[in-house]
C-alpha cells in the first residue's frame, strides 16, 4: 500500500524492448534496497528486480503487458522524470490517503496556469472513471494525493490546485497540456459501489 506522498523524483535511464513487456532503468535515488520490494513508478505499483548503491546506482522494473495497456509508463523515454514512493510500512504516517498502485486509467491534462503561488490543473477523466469522484474527495494522478476541488461539466472534467511543494517536488512542473497521467480513483468508492451493487436493482 502506499499513500500519495512522493518521496524522490528519478530520471527514466534507458526502456529495454522486451517481447512480452518491458524494462525499465532508473537511477535509484535511494541507496540499499529490496529486492522484490514494491516502489510506485508514477502511481503504479513495481517490483524492485535489481538495483546497485552509490551515485551512479540505478534500479529495474519489469513492466507486463497489461501494465503497458493501462499505465502511461510505456509512453515514457530516457530523460524523463518520474514521480516515486516506497511503500507504506505499517508503522507508517498516512498523509495522503489509501492507494494501491493500481492504475484505473489515464487522465487527460486539459488546463495547466498559475493562481497565485499554486497552480490549477484541469483533467479529462474516462467517462466510466467519474462516478467515483467527488467534490473535496481524494484522488491519485501520476502517485500524487490530491483533493478534487470541483467536478466540472459534463461530469468526467475535475481541477486541482497544486501547491508549491509539490509543484516543485514532483514531476508536475514538467507536465504539458494533453499529457496523459496515471489515474488511481479512492478504492473506497469502489467498494461501496460493488457492495450495493446487488442491492440497486431489488
Amino acid at each position: 500500500m502506499f499513500t500519495g506522498i512522493v518521496t524522490a523524483v528519478a530520471p527514466l535511464l534507458r526502456v529495454e524492448a522486451l517481447s512480452q513487456g518491458s524494462r525499465l532503468i532508473l537511477r535509484n535515488p535511494y541507496g540499499k534496497l529490496d529486492l522484490g520490494e514494491s516502489i510506485a513508478l508514477n502511481g503504479a505499483c513495481m517490483t524492485v528486480e535489481g538495483f546497485s548503491e552509490g551515485a551512479a546506482g540505478e534500479m529495474s522494473f519489469f513492466v507486463s503487458p497489461e501494465s503497458l495497456r493501462r499505465t502511461n509508463l510505456g509512453f515514457l523515454t530516457a530523460g524523463q522524470k518520474v514521480n516515486l514512493e516506497r511503500a507504506l510500512p505499517a508503522s507508517g504516517r498516512l498523509s495522503g490517503h489509501i492507494v494501491q498502485g493500481h492504475v484505473d486509467g489515464l487522465a487527460k491534462l486539459v488546463e495547466c496556469r498559475p493562481e497565485g503561488q499554486a497552480w490549477r490543473l484541469e483533467f479529462d477523466l474516462p467517462q466510466d472513471l467519474a462516478r467515483y469522484c467527488v467534490e473535496k474527495g481524494s484522488i491519485c494522478l501520476d502517485g500524487v494525493s490530491l483533493t478534487i476541488n470541483q467536478i466540472l461539466p459534463p461530469g468526467n472534467r475535475l481541477w486541482i490546485q497544486v501547491i508549491p511543494h509539490t509543484w516543485e517536488n514532483t514531476h508536475f512542473h514538467e507536465r504539458r497540456v494533453g499529457d496523459r497521467l496515471n489515474l488511481e480513483v479512492d478504492i473506497l468508492a469502489k467498494y461501496v459501489e460493488g457492495l450495493c451493487r446487488p442491492h440497486l436493482s431489488q
